[in-house]
């Protein structure tokens, strides 16, 4: 990425950004791909984490496909990439929300002609302003899909519990609930990316499992339960692989 839009600063790195640099995308500046380096010095399975993430998404926008359900969220979306939630579930309607003006310029662009399919820029952080604008976008009195990989650890325990509790409570019945979140599997290490990701605007609070889990009070959920990426239901179950590279991933049903 050459140039950036308008009100943008590509001189402070961006966590969409890095991660689309982890996936070998395009639309990074050199201030992410820094950021990003300094990651992979300490955490250099990062890459390797992000496409298990980006895998079990695919594999976890199926499974919710085929149950029937017809409105997926996916919040935090970050910038558009190859497996995009809207290609996995043709026909579904595909709600992309990111607050980061340069993923939604090139959502935007991605999406222009795609029927059914529309990107907002939202904040999850203010909770009720987001589901106000989704309101008028999807029917939350019929299930559906909230998709929230890789952000949760972006926001701090009051915001992450209540924004999850929100969404079970303005979701029918059939409603799904997917999370992927970041373990600590290098404790000693971790300070350095809490600083990398500070500087980054966006401060990472890491959970254990237990209170990862916590997330799915008031949803059943989808065998193998909560594990880790590579072990959600794996295309290939004779060769999975149960590293944790990333963390922890979960799908929930709303009973």
């Amino acid at each position: 990425m050459d140039n950036a839009p308008e009100g943008v600063d590509p001189n402070v790195p961006n966590v969409a950004r890095m991660y689309d640099y982890y996936l070998d995308g395009k639309d990074n500046f050199a201030a992410d791909r820094e950021a990003a380096e300094q990651i992979l010095k300490t955490f250099p399975d990062t890459k390797g984490g992000a496409r298990s993430n980006r895998a079990f998404l695919r594999r976890a926008v199926r499974h919710v496909a085929s149950v029937g359900v017809q409105q997926i969220i996916d919040l935090g979306a970050g910038l558009p990439t190859q497996g995009n939630t809207h290609e996995i579930a043709p026909e579904a309607r595909v709600v992309y929300v990111d607050h980061d003006p340069v993923v939604c310029v090139h959502g935007r662009a991605l999406l222009a002609r795609k029927e059914n399919v529309d990107f907002l820029q939202a904040d999850v952080r203010e909770t009720d302003a987001l589901l106000d604008k989704l309101g008028g976008m999807v029917d939350f009195d019929q299930p559906v899909a909230f998709l929230m990989l890789a952000i949760l650890h972006f926001l701090p325990d009051e915001q992450a519990y209540r924004l999850v509790g929100k969404l079970r409570e303005i979701s029918a019945p059939g409603s799904h609930l997917v999370i992927s979140h970041a373990v600590d599997t290098t404790p000693d290490d971790t300070p350095q990316a809490l600083e990398i990701y500070r500087k980054a605007r966006a401060s990472l609070n890491i959970r254990t499992p237990e209170e990862i889990l916590r997330f799915f009070d008031g949803y059943e959920l989808a065998e193998p339960g909560l594990t880790v990426p590579n072990g959600w239901r794996p295309d290939n179950p004779d060769a999975p692989d149960n590293s944790i590279t990333f963390g922890y991933v979960g799908v929930g049903r709303k009973p």
